[in-house]
């Protein structure tokens, strides 16, 4: 194959660039920093991509100038979702996500919370969904103690995946 479709197989075997490992989260930060980026950092686990992520991400990225997405790894989604999620694997969920126009890097995190990622990235703001209070936000309290903002941003009403994964097993 050649031709019109070589941009679309460069996407599929490209390596992740903007997938960071844990060990280089500081050296990236600190060039970001030098850059005097304004840094917001969200979280979850994305594993069904749906209008209603597309378009918290956005909104998401309009509270600064680069994104950050801390994704739940594999384990981490089976312990906090059960035994049969995720549906897709990391290293896909973060590739989808860095297809995403507001996505500008993904950090993927093992941990139940992000709370130890939110310390080493120290975002100048932190965004989660306006279905949490400010006192359930991993890192909120971390955040504010240097001057950060925690920012609850409005979800697209009816998208979920939770609601979408009821409508498929239904059918």
């Amino acid at each position: 194959m050649s031709g019109r479709f070589d941009c679309c197989l460069q996407f599929i075997t490209m390596p992740l660039k903007n997938l960071i490992v844990r060990s280089k989260v500081a050296s990236m930060i600190s060039r970001l920093r030098r850059k005097h980026l304004t840094i917001v950092f969200t979280n979850g686990v994305f594993d069904i991509l749906h209008r209603g992520h597309v378009e918290y991400l956005a909104r998401a990225k309009k509270c600064g100038e680069v994104l950050i997405v801390g994704l739940n790894s594999d384990s981490s989604v089976r312990r906090l979702k059960g035994p049969l999620r995720p549906l897709q694997k990391q290293r896909d969920r973060a590739a989808v996500l860095l297809a995403l126009e507001a996505v500008d890097y993904v950090i993927i995190f093992g941990e139940d919370t992000p709370e130890k990622l939110i310390q080493s990235v120290k975002p100048d703001v932190l965004v989660k969904g306006a279905d949490y209070k400010i006192s359930e936000i991993a890192g909120a309290q971390f955040v504010k103690s240097y001057g950060g903002e925690v920012k609850r941003i409005r979800l697209t009403k009816g998208q979920s995946t939770s609601d979408i994964l009821k409508r498929v097993r239904k059918s």
